[in-house]
């Protein structure tokens, strides 16, 4: 059996696709037969030895995937699936927990159903589990042209809310749009354009991918009670510093977005997520942006590409046609 692995933690240039055992489910976990695998912001830290688990090598990598059952609790053999993991995904059969196995409905192929399962998992905790967003309000996404933006921008559509998508050029625009943003504006000046959207009256929710710079703008744009989610810093600019007086004087709110450790911990929570994203697949909300596909050869280049942003949407490596 083929397996993208990790042989040595000095980077995604040094995977290589080799043989292994084929796995077994034990109790409590599903068999899959693997076809399509995300490319997720883990794997790339993970191929470093910087990700907070740190599996000893040689393993392989894959965080999210999709394919067929082909045995395990809960599920029927030729049974269509997506699945999480903190990795092992990367290969031709893959032993994954059933907790964090979900039925794949036939609406969505299995390069959309690899996309879905952190990005859209994270989405759904941010914004009904810590925003508590009600039907109405603007939600305002940073990279909104990324896997989690994107998936921001459907889950929060299909809640009810209005989206305002941030990017940094036009060609991200029309992936945002493409993804049903209601607004696009430009990271250049977006806090003037948004007061504008808004008739000065700002947005209800943050939800922020990026940091940097951007990030006390971003404060500056809550409207009252409104709540700043902080996801991750991908601007690489370092971590921003909240002045508290800010959040008082306001009545605003900076609210952390840790959805792995939260769902880990509590069996079962990933299902009823995932029973709350059901109907927005089914309407066609949900439906995760693909931007471009590799071999299962190319996982390394598909990581140096995410790395680099090189990519739209959500890339995903297929191991089997």
């Amino acid at each position: 059996m083929r397996a993208v692995q990790v042989l040595t933690t000095t980077g995604p240039d040094d995977l290589q696709v080799t043989d292994v055992p084929e796995p077994t489910a034990g109790a409590g976990e599903v068999l899959v037969e693997v076809h399509s695998v995300g490319v997720s912001f883990p794997d790339l830290l993970l191929s470093r030895g910087e990700y907070q688990m740190k599996p000893e090598p040689p393993f392989s990598l894959g965080v999210d995937v999709a394919g067929t059952v082909v045995s395990g609790e809960g599920f029927e053999p030729g049974q269509r699936v997506a699945a999480v993991a903190g990795w092992g995904g990367a290969q031709e059969l893959a032993v994954l927990p059933a907790d964090a196995v979900f039925a794949l409905p036939d609406e969505l192929s299995f390069d959309e159903g690899a996309a879905l399962p952190m990005n859209y998992l994270t989405a759904q905790f941010a914004l009904a589990e810590r925003a508590g967003l009600g039907v109405g309000e603007t939600v305002l996404v940073h990279g909104a042209a990324g896997g989690v933006g994107t998936a921001t921008i459907q889950v929060a559509r299909g809640m009810g809310a209005r989206t305002i998508a941030v990017v940094s050029t036009e060609q991200k625009g029309e992936v945002a749009r493409a993804a049903g943003a209601d607004e696009v504006v430009l990271l250049e000046g977006f806090k003037d354009a948004v007061k504008e959207l808004t008739g000065g009256q700002g947005v209800d929710v943050v939800l922020d991918v990026v940091g940097g710079d951007a990030f006390t703008d971003s404060l500056r744009c809550l409207a009252t009670q409104g709540r700043l989610l902080v996801v991750g810093f991908a601007a690489g600019q370092g971590i921003p510093e909240v002045k508290v007086n800010r959040l008082l004087l306001n009545n605003v709110d900076v609210r952390g977005v840790g959805w792995g450790a939260y769902a880990m911990a509590r069996p079962g929570y990933m299902h009823q997520q995932w029973e709350a994203l059901v109907p927005m697949m089914a309407s066609g909300v949900v439906k995760p942006p693909i931007g471009a596909t590799y071999a299962m050869e190319e996982f390394g280049r598909a990581l140096v590409d995410m790395d680099r942003r090189r990519t739209l949407g959500k890339s995903v490596v297929r191991i089997r046609d």
